[in-house]
């Protein structure tokens, strides 16, 4: 026979699991309840087009840049293939996956990604693209030879450009502005802190070497990178551009457009056009040493993908030391030598020893 104390030992042991119980309940409710809001949230930011609404967009272009765009209609496009989305036997990374991991390592370009489109030219590149959850596109072209590397100025590298230029006039023409940007080039920082504040100005466009003045029509341009606002007259300078295409098949939509500016296409449709400085929209053509103010860094004046990635790989090196820097600090930093690159085009290593 218990005591009394045996009794009332039993009775608090007995109540507070019973308190136990409850509460566990009660928390595992609560928890449930919140990571379901939560999941819904997560959703809700990355896309602006539900089930109930999906039947306001017409086809699967229109749906693809309604999901990926901002509210005033502005988004990121990038345009890949197979090449820079499989690794090789050779290398522990590709292209894109360095691209994509750009947005993680800049400042203030993390939530970039939402707004990111990524246009598909093969299958596989599509199906990493879906793996990796991002907003893609899969578009549907004729032209075979364009899963593979396409080597500068080759014939498969023209006709890659080209379909690139096709597909963002169809964005143009459906009323998006966007950036445009190849995958070799790392974002450091926000480039909207730059670009878009201007409305006036219809078009921005990268350069291989700055001149010096933002207005002059004698740049040597690159199409890597630009900002283009949706409008009559860029509507009508991307059809002219396209439509240009035949006049000398050895031409790339880089070639092209040189030749219209300097034939007078800008002023003859009344664009204003800002040529970017490469103090901020940077590139190893022309490296800059402020790594304060650069933007973006273009792989150019590379030749292949291999070499693009291990240069890639050493000047993203640079950056994580410069950012561990002490934002006093007075060191002066230098992008390591685009060594691979050079070596691209059959010139001799430009590192002694």
């Amino acid at each position: 026979m218990e005591n009394p104390k045996q009794k009332l030992a039993t009775f608090t042991v007995t109540t507070l699991l019973l308190t136990g119980v409850i509460l566990l309940f009660h928390w595992s409710s609560s928890f449930s309840n919140q990571l379901v809001l939560f999941q819904n949230q997560s959703f809700c930011r990355q896309s602006n087009v539900t089930a109930t609404n999906i039947e306001a967009y017409g086809d699967a272009l229109d749906l693809a840049l309604a999901k990926a765009s901002m509210s005033n209609k502005t988004l990121i496009i990038a345009v890949v293939n197979k090449a820079y989305v499989e690794q090789n036997e050779e290398s522990d990374t590709t292209m894109f996956d360095m691209f994509l991991g750009n947005f993680w390592l800049g400042e203030g370009t993390r939530p970039l990604i939402n707004y990111l489109l990524i246009v598909a030219v093969d299958q596989t590149a599509y199906d990493r693209c879906q793996f990796l959850k991002l907003n893609c596109f899969k578009l549907e072209t004729n032209d075979v030879g364009l899963e593979g590397e396409t080597i500068y100025k080759s014939e498969n590298y023209n006709k890659m450009t080209w379909t690139k230029i096709h597909m963002v006039l169809e964005v143009l023409k459906r009323g998006y502005n966007f950036v445009f940007t190849d995958t070799d080039i790392m974002w450091l920082r926000n480039p909207f802190t730059r670009l878009g504040k201007n409305e006036a100005e219809d078009f921005q466009l990268s350069t291989d070497i700055y001149l010096g003045d933002p207005w002059s029509e004698k740049h040597l341009i690159n199409t890597g990178f630009y900002f283009v606002r949706s409008n009559n007259k860029t509507i009508s300078l991307f059809e002219t551009w396209y439509g240009s295409k035949d006049n000398d098949t050895r031409k790339n939509d880089q070639d092209v457009l040189i030749d219209l500016i300097k034939n007078g296409i800008i002023k003859d449709l009344g664009l204003r056009v800002r040529f970017l400085d490469t103090l901020y929209f940077s590139g190893f053509c022309e490296d800059k040493k402020d790594f304060r103010k650069v933007i973006t860094i273009h792989a150019n004046c590379c030749r292949s993908i291999t070499a693009k990635v291990k240069d890639i790989k050493a000047s993203l090196h640079d950056w994580k030391r410069f950012k561990r820097l002490d934002v006093n600090s007075s060191v002066n930093f230098q992008w390591t030598v685009h060594d691979w690159c050079w070596q691209s085009w059959g010139r001799p290593s430009k590192i002694k020893g």
